[in-house]
């Protein structure tokens, strides 16, 4: 009697388990493609747009738009992409096959994270901090796909997700980065 009070004591005293997913944007730091690493505080006063991204997508030629985007915007965004292979086991390379494709096929200069999963048992914590409200403050949502959209203002807040489909030189996306 007096174990099973003591574990029913234990039970519901007992402190929650640690979250692991940062309560801010800034605190997130990934590994690149190369083995360095992206700090996301380096981009504090800069909107930064996040994409998930594969080279075997129909929308991969987003790449190209995205590179413009971000050439045309340097002062006040950055980009960071993620390679994925969640969807059709679009993004299959190697972290060095993959910065390789992005360099000859695109001339990708923005900052590419390592290979990642962005949904599922294996998410990691910045895209849960992007797809929960209770870590982002705005919005629940789901990575349907790749080259979904997803961002941050400049105080690192969650503006808005853009799905797949929204290309990078849609009028939504850039008035989204020019207010």
């Amino acid at each position: 009697m007096l174990l099973n009070i003591l574990f029913m004591f234990a039970f519901f005293f007992a402190p929650a388990p640690k979250d692991d997913v940062p309560n801010s944007i800034y605190k997130f730091k990934v590994a690149d493609l190369s083995g360095g690493k992206i700090n996301f505080a380096d981009y504090k006063g800069k909107k930064i747009l996040i994409v998930n991204t594969a080279s075997k997508c129909g929308y991969t030629p987003q790449y190209e738009g995205l590179e413009k985007l971000y050439k045309k915007y340097k002062g006040k965004l950055v980009i960071i992409g993620f390679p994925a292979n969640n969807f059709g086991a679009q993004e299959p390379g190697t972290d060095g096959q993959i910065q390789e494709f992005c360099l000859k096929n695109y001339g990708v200069s923005f900052p590419m994270a390592s290979k990642v999963s962005v949904k599922g048992e294996n998410i990691i914590p910045l895209y849960q901090w992007l797809t929960k409200k209770k870590y982002n403050g705005k919005m629940d949502s789901e990575v349907k796909w790749n080259f979904q959209k997803y961002l941050i203002s400049e105080n690192g807040d969650l503006i808005d997700m853009f799905p797949s489909n929204v290309a990078p030189d849609d009028a939504a996306l850039i008035s989204a980065i020019e207010k």
